[in-house]
């Protein structure tokens, strides 16, 4: 009856419009502030050595391109809380997109950026070479990307499948940009598998010139990056027809526009269209329909055609002769690789920023509420993925310098390093992409805050110069080949950093406590273990399948689990490896600690997620507790270094977003943008 009466009065008040009774006023609370990290979080080593550590060289060049570009309005400067942020427009078009990446190149190309790239000479022009596109690709990996194609696809075929004729001809022409290069080798049917490829070369002894043809829809180059608009060249790969006996793949130079940029007779191109991301790359299809192209077209490093059609080569077997073709085309695994951890730099780092800025709930009441990376959950779930950066950091380093004094002896060690780390640097990069992405929730979603897009950008990096998981299974297949051919010889393992096998089997101790678990030596011991014994296991099972009369490809199909198991194996020893290294070459003392921090909590994150060390039972499943909670503690302690963990990337702010710094401004209201 009570609660009846109380309704009339609260309809008698509303229809008579009394006021209502008085109450106690509620204390309004002050609104959110944003507070600089950087008041709270203060540096315990030396950032600025972390950051040569990661960043590897030529730290002056990259500093002096990132203000060229913060400088210029091409790269679409952006104030936002009292900060300029650079970022290319992505409401535009994909026309527009493609154009404005263009006019970037030539930007960059009037600024001396690419002096030197094809025509300079010693590693240090490589390396400078790096280093540029490495800050490129953190504004946008559409620019780098047409960059790269042009210059490292393009202009690396020539520099190493030509020979001096073609020097002379093209690599000044292509470093002015005078020609616009591209690379055709996918085809629609055809794109792991080169060898495979469909489109057919012949010779006419009679002209003295090749003649091209796509036989087949199938045949078709496909994701040719630069064909749809600019490229006015390309190298197209294509088997070589001799008299009626197929020579294998071989590269040719031909013209697909002329200098008024419209396509040349006996070629048709079409656009591949909208992409999910890398919409500023004009991504083309090409038909050839018997284009003729001169003797001299033909890329001759490894084979050549006399003027009366005989083929020469001084590598007889064709498996050998591909091998050395393809072999110099690994600088694109290494330029992936390396992209892939800026971009997780720049995830990371906007994340943890973010972190140490925004709170959420009180854990009483009346107290202020807490900072994202305060609570140990959002600690477990980033600073994992921050040690993991720098362990791929440091590795990219590594495979740069491992591919900058390449020799003939160290092509195999150099393709198989470089599609390890290419594919457990990209895998890194989208998992951590879309932690970040979680990890700063509804502000993540937006463009403009990078991590949430970057996703739809970097994710072609998966699949491009190989995908990923057919990778795991060629390492698998050198390292099966490798130790069949020690086994059988009755010899040492020497490379591909295998010599670990010649030692006794490491053994895992019963109780791991902490000391061991952070011992550098036992985690070496529990990778190497586990990558020793997953190789004898993977060659045990593809020779038995052998003997019980399958082919050796068909072996290695039936074996693909443990296959993957052990690509993934040595990919995680070698990344340790070199975690290791630095870690030695250290000599200040709380730069060394910090790396020890880092490298341990790599290593037994790794061990963490990979089911192989409990599936194989490396770890027992009480060791496997054990290091769990030794992971929290980890996070524990490098909480108070985050921010400077972050900070040693040495990334521009104006790199970075809104949300990595003043996220209440940035958003407030501004008359002029609304």
């Amino acid at each position: 009856m009570d609660r009846i009466s109380r309704r009339a009065q609260v309809l008698n008040n509303h229809l008579t419009q009394s006021p209502p009774p008085t109450v106690s006023s509620l204390q309004r609370s002050p609104c959110l502030a944003f507070s600089p990290p950087e008041l709270t979080e203060k540096a315990h080593f030396d950032t600025a050595e972390l950051r040569k550590l990661t960043d590897g060289h030529n730290i002056q060049d990259r500093d002096w391109l990132y203000g060229l570009m913060v400088q210029s309005k091409l790269f679409n400067p952006r104030v936002l809380g009292g900060r300029v942020f650079i970022s290319p427009n992505y409401n535009q078009s994909m026309e527009q997109q493609r154009e404005m990446t263009m006019r970037r190149i030539l930007f960059l190309l009037e600024r001396g950026v690419f002096e030197g790239w094809l025509t300079g000479k010693g590693i240090e022009a490589e390396m400078r070479k790096f280093a540029f596109l490495e800050v490129v690709g953190m504004f946008d990996h559409s620019l780098a990307i047409k960059i790269g194609v042009h210059f490292f696809l393009w202009g690396g075929a020539i520099q190493f499948f030509g020979t001096k004729r073609h020097h002379d001809k093209w690599l000044r022409d292509t470093e002015s940009y005078a020609v616009k290069g591209c690379f055709a080798m996918t085809e629609l049917g055809h794109g792991s598998n080169v060898r495979g490829i469909e489109t057919i070369t012949t010779y006419d002894s009679n002209t003295g010139e090749f003649i091209i043809n796509t036989p087949c829809e199938s045949a078709q180059k496909y994701w040719i990056g630069g064909a749809a608009n600019h490229a006015t060249h390309t190298v197209a790969f294509s088997q070589l027809n001799i008299d009626g006996t197929n020579q294998g793949v071989h590269a040719f130079i031909v013209q697909i526009r002329d200098k008024d940029g419209s396509i040349c007779p006996s070629i048709r191109i079409a656009d591949c269209g909208h992409k999910t991301g890398l919409n500023g790359v004009d991504n083309g299809r090409i038909w050839f329909d018997n284009v003729r192209i001169p003797r001299e077209n033909l890329l001759n490093s490894v084979a050549d055609v006399s003027p009366d059609g005989h083929y020469l080569s001084s590598i007889k077997d064709p498996d050998q002769r591909f091998a050395a073709f393809l072999a110099p085309l690994t600088s694109g695994r290494v330029t992936i690789a390396v992209s892939s951890v800026y971009s997780s730099k720049i995830g990371m780092a906007i994340a943890i920023r973010y972190a140490l800025s925004r709170r959420a709930f009180s854990v009483a009441p009346n107290e202020p509420e807490v900072l994202l990376l305060d609570y140990p959950s959002h600690q477990r779930r980033l600073l994992p993925l921050l040690a993991k950066t720098y362990a791929m950091s440091f590795s990219a380093n590594y495979l740069k310098t491992l591919y900058m004094n390449r020799t003939p002896e160290l092509i195999k060690t150099i393709h198989v390093v470089s599609s390890a780390f290419k594919a457990a640097l990209t895998w890194h990069n989208m998992r951590t992409l879309q932690e970040c992405r979680e990890a700063c929730g509804g502000q993540g979603l937006k463009t403009e805050n990078h991590v949430g897009h970057f996703k739809s950008e970097f994710d072609v990096q998966l699949t491009f110069e190989g995908d990923n998981n057919v990778l795991m299974q060629q390492i698998s297949k050198a390292l099966f080949a490798e130790y069949v051919n020690a086994k059988k010889r009755n010899k040492p393992f020497k490379g591909l950093g295998l010599e670990h096998m010649n030692g006794p089997s490491p053994v895992i101790p019963s109780q791991l406590s902490s000391h061991t678990l952070r011992n550098k030596q036992f985690q070496m011991d529990a990778f190497c273990l586990r990558e020793r014994d997953l190789l004898a296991q993977f060659a045990e099972e593809v020779l038995k399948l052998q003997s019980q009369g399958q082919s050796k490809e068909n072996a290695f199909m039936l074996s693909y689990q443990i296959a993957e198991d052990l690509g993934r194996a040595f990919s995680d020893r070698a990344i340790l490896k070199n975690f290791i290294q630095v870690e030695e070459s250290a000599t200040d003392e709380p730069l060394k600690g910090i790396l020890a921090l880092l490298r341990s909590m790599y290593a037994l994150v790794i061990m963490e997620e990979d089911p192989a060390f409990l599936r194989y039972g490396y770890l027992s499943t009480t060791n496997a507790t054990s290091l769990r909670k030794e992971i929290l503690v980890l996070c524990k302690e490098m909480r108070p270094h985050a921010l400077a963990l972050v900070d040693s990337f040495g990334i521009p702010a104006a790199l970075l977003s809104p949300i990595a710094f003043n996220w209440v401004d940035s958003n407030a209201w501004s008359p002029v943008q609304h």
